[in-house]
């Protein structure tokens, strides 16, 4: 089970673990021994989460969703099985947890006169520029 905050835990029968080969020091014993972690849950299908903490998780994990909403990690930072598999529980909860946090809205507001007004004179100025470097005789 992976806890990720007070209330709120991922169950061993969601995820599923598979072990790779990982690249990177090792020497001999990398090319022997799968190491790296690749960790699968199901985010869009999950019941342990909240129909919009999925969506916000979905949206938040990128490209490590597939199109059938399984989310990857992958896991080949340490060069032992047990150090990878805490490291990629640890990275699902801390993804987990900020899905939980719900955005805060944003407020449109309107630029101020003088913004605009700088706004303007910026582009007076850039056209002025952009005049300058016209070769003379050009009456185009």
């Amino acid at each position: 089970m992976v806890q990720v905050a007070p209330g709120i835990a991922i169950p061993e029968e969601e995820l599923d673990e598979r072990f790779v080969q990982s690249g990177g020091p090792g020497g001999q014993n990398v090319n022997k021994v799968a190491t790296a972690v690749q960790l699968r849950f199901d985010a869009a299908g999950s019941p342990s989460l909240a129909p919009e903490v999925r969506q916000r998780l979905l949206s938040i994990a990128g490209t490590r969703v597939t199109a059938e909403g399984e989310l990857v990690i992958t896991a080949r930072r340490f060069r032992t099985q047990e150090a990878n598999r805490r490291d990629a529980r640890a990275r699902l909860a801390a993804l987990v947890a900020r899905a939980l946090e719900e955005p805060r809205p944003r407020h449109a507001t309107r630029p101020t006169r003088a913004a605009r007004e700088r706004r303007l004179q910026d582009k007076v100025r850039r056209g002025a520029v952009k005049r300058q470097r016209t070769p003379p005789g050009d009456d185009d």
